[in-house]
């Protein structure tokens, strides 16, 4: 194909930008004379009929088209992985479907391209291509992989093994509409993929609504892909033999009129009727694919076609663009020549685009709108004494937790290690395990609401996944291990804080801290993570808790159910510990950060800042002995430290819900000032850091150094230097 510029009155608005049109294309006049979707339809009404496939091709060599010219523009961007499937998405979106979501961050140009076809960018101000280029990896732009803050766009992507958690809750809250997500095939080398849906269909065997593409072409980002040596009925076999009821796949290979080597073809090189035999079987595929996923049938649909399909390069080399491959470069303009489209075509796609789904994705996605939830009503808190008898403080949180299951029937809980072992079986007891072997003795249910796998990343990608798509959750996991589900957890906070829409927090709760777990080692005795949440504290909408009691975790969870676009982590041990704290107390913690516990006279004073509740037991015991040698002390049980930076150390203002509450310096000075200040954690120093960055007096830190197997919490402390002893003795230092 020819390529040729016309003359600039004769080009849409929308078309400017484009570099190359083509010259006429074969069998225009008898297929391009009206839309294949007619106005006031949502999709094509036939899928075998001749103008319906003939555009659906269009579509795909618009997407192939945009994709290379946007990310040639800044040299720079994934084109490849888009490219190789391009058929299959533009056949989702002309049958109707526009809730698409990717596991593969890489094809973010690909759904850039999309969303401006269809009219979704046009709310970020990107009416022309020339504009859809400027703004494309630029800040306030097309960020370089997929981000909920982009029209259109139902999740993000960037991380391998996150994208089917995003399709499978948003099937679990909208369960009457199709979720296909594309998912690459070097991608599926993470575990998680498979395994995530087999739980979640074992747990939801009549939610099938999410359909994953598989796009099958042979390579990932810098080789051949750990499955290019499949044979077609290896990979049939191998997603039957994970639970996949239909199986569908449709291989570019038997269409080749042009006799290419290898497994995996490119379509784009063959004739043009074998072009459209190829875009009908793919749309035929598709039809079938989504009738079964909406009809109950867990389905794959998996398209085989060489990576880089009609992009400027095949294989790997066609993943990523590197400075050589600027618009100018000779390879790039022949890759853009070849695909280019006459204007007329363009205009025709656009047509397609905006009334496929009843409209652009930016107006029509479910991400697009806030979900309608569930009346909580009055929580069950209970306030027990200051003083009185000890009390489980993940207990008594689980009692709320399963008032909000009972009042909201889509709200889940998930944890991978059992709640029982949290203290927090009362949960299940309220809400059921999902289960398909009913047992009351183990609390067993095929419809509860507590989902188990034995994956951190399937719980934590569930429960985010749940929130960013608009629903309440609750992600539960020890301490120790819930480092293997925080990246998708991370993912979405930070998509959190910059959707254009709110959406409940996503809340967790963390046990057995290390404090707890001596007897088991090293390997349960992990509060490094805490280090991972005190970084995040600076992204704005971060707020981890330490609730000092049993009535201080009510009053965190409390808070934090009416809390939007954060991300709460709630930190509790699971032992009986004694009551400090009035529901009053913590909720004014929750606004200035902290609590004075208690506060002693003498000639000098001692200011012990403590992360934590079991904590709390030396630090007791080093002010009775320091207040012996008449010292006087303040205990200040820190729960909200986020609150205790100054509003310059954290991002808030850039955040969607932004939250710009600090403590200001008079009650900071209040609070923390004394002679010395020392600040003790059980967990990560960083933690500490909103308060040393302030505080002006003489200061240091206690906190956990590494693990070890012992007998008792107090072993493990003071194997860790954290002994009542040790901080009276550098208190009694510090103040000289």
């Amino acid at each position: 194909m020819t390529a040729t510029t016309p003359k600039a009155t004769s080009i849409p608005k929308f078309c400017e930008g484009i570099q190359y049109f083509g010259e006429a294309l074969p069998d225009f006049d008898q297929y391009g004379k009206q839309s294949a979707i007619e106005k006031g339809q949502t999709a094509i009404s036939d899928t075998q009929n001749a103008t319906a496939i003939y555009q659906t091709l269009l579509y795909a060599d618009a997407l192939r088209y945009l994709t290379l010219q946007i990310t040639g523009s800044k040299a720079s961007g994934h084109p490849g992985g888009f490219a190789s499937q391009a058929e299959a998405y533009a056949a989702l979106v002309m049958l109707g479907y526009k809730n698409i979501i990717t596991e593969v961050g890489h094809h973010a140009p690909g759904f850039y391209s999309a969303m401006f076809l269809d009219r979704s960018l046009e709310d970020m101000g990107i009416i022309t291509v020339e504009q859809l280029r400027e703004r494309y990896r630029e800040k306030h732009g097309l960020l370089g992989h997929l981000s909920g803050m982009i029209p259109g766009i139902l999740a993000p992507a960037g991380p391998l093994g996150q994208g089917q958690h995003f399709a499978m809750a948003a099937a679990y809250l909208h369960q009457d509409k199709l979720f296909p997500f594309t998912v690459g095939d070097g991608g599926l080398g993470e575990p998680y993929i498979i395994s995530s849906m087999a739980h979640f269909n074992t747990a939801f065997p009549k939610i099938t609504n999410f359909l994953p593409v598989l796009v099958w072409n042979g390579y990932s980002q810098e080789h051949h892909s750990m499955v290019s040596l499949k044979t077609n009925e290896e990979m049939i076999n191998y997603w039957r033999g994970n639970g996949f009821e239909e199986v569908i796949l449709v291989n570019a290979k038997d269409f080749d009129d042009q006799n290419q080597p290898g497994e995996y073809v490119d379509s784009t090189e063959f004739s043009f009727e074998k072009r459209l035999e190829f875009t009908s079987s793919v749309i035929e595929g598709v039809d079938r694919a989504a009738k079964s996923a909406l009809g109950g049938k867990l389905t794959v649909f998996i398209i085989k076609q060489l990576k880089g399909a009609g992009v400027h390069a095949t294989g790997s080399k066609s993943h990523n663009l590197y400075p050589k491959d600027t618009l100018d470069a000779p390879h790039m303009v022949e890759a853009l020549k070849k695909r280019a489209l006459p204007v007329e075509a363009w205009e025709l796609v656009r047509t397609n685009c905006d009334r496929a789904g009843g409209g652009p994705a930016g107006k029509t996605a479910v991400t697009e709108f806030e979900l309608q939830l569930s009346e909580l009503g009055e929580l069950p808190l209970q306030e027990f004494e200051v003083g009185g008898e000890a009390k489980v403080s993940t207990t008594a949180m689980g009692v709320l937790v399963g008032k909000v299951g009972q009042a909201d029937k889509n709200f889940l809980v998930t944890n991978a290690d059992g709640n029982a072992a949290s203290g927090i079986g009362n949960i299940n007891q309220a809400l059921k395990i999902i289960h398909p072997t009913t047992d009351d003795t183990y609390n067993q249910a095929p419809q509860g609401q507590v989902y188990e796998p034995l994956s951190e990343d399937a719980c934590a990608g569930l429960a985010a996944g749940l929130c960013l798509m608009g629903g309440r959750s609750l992600w539960c996991s020890y301490e120790s291990f819930a480092i293997n589900g925080l990246p998708i957890w991370q993912t979405v906070t930070q998509a959190m804080a910059e959707l254009r829409r709110s959406t409940p927090s996503t809340i967790t709760l963390f046990t057995a801290g290390a404090l707890e777990q001596g007897r088991n080692g090293w390997t349960h005795q992990r509060p490094e993570i805490e280090a991972y949440f005190a970084s995040m504290m600076r992204n704005g909408n971060i707020f981890p808790l330490f609730p000092t009691d049993a009535n201080s975790i009510q009053a965190c969870y409390e808070w934090a159910l009416t809390t939007k676009n954060k991300g709460i982590v709630i930190t509790a041990s699971k032992s009986p510990l004694p009551i400090l704290t009035t529901f009053e107390q913590t909720r004014q913690a929750l606004k200035d950060g902290a609590i004075v516990l208690q506060e002693t006279t003498g000639n000098k004073q001692v200011v012990f800042a403590v992360i934590g509740d079991m904590m709390l037991k030396p630090v007791y015991e080093a002010a009775e002995l320091l207040q012996q040698q008449r010292i006087g002390v303040k205990i200040v049980s820190i729960i909200n430290p986020r609150r205790l930076y100054r509003p310059h150390d954290v991002a808030w203002d850039a955040c969607s819900q932004a939250d710009g509450d600090f403590l200001d310096d008079a009650k900071f000075t209040e609070m923390f000032d004394g002679d010395a200040l020392i600040g003790v954690t059980g967990g990560a120093a960083a933690m500490l850091e909103p308060v040393m960055l302030r505080s002006n007096c003489q200061r240091d830190t206690f906190a956990w150094k590494r693990g070890e197997t012992t007998s008792s919490a107090g072993e493990l402390m003071a194997f860790n230097g954290l002994t009542a002893e040790a901080l009276k003795e550098r208190a009694i230092n510090l103040i000289g």
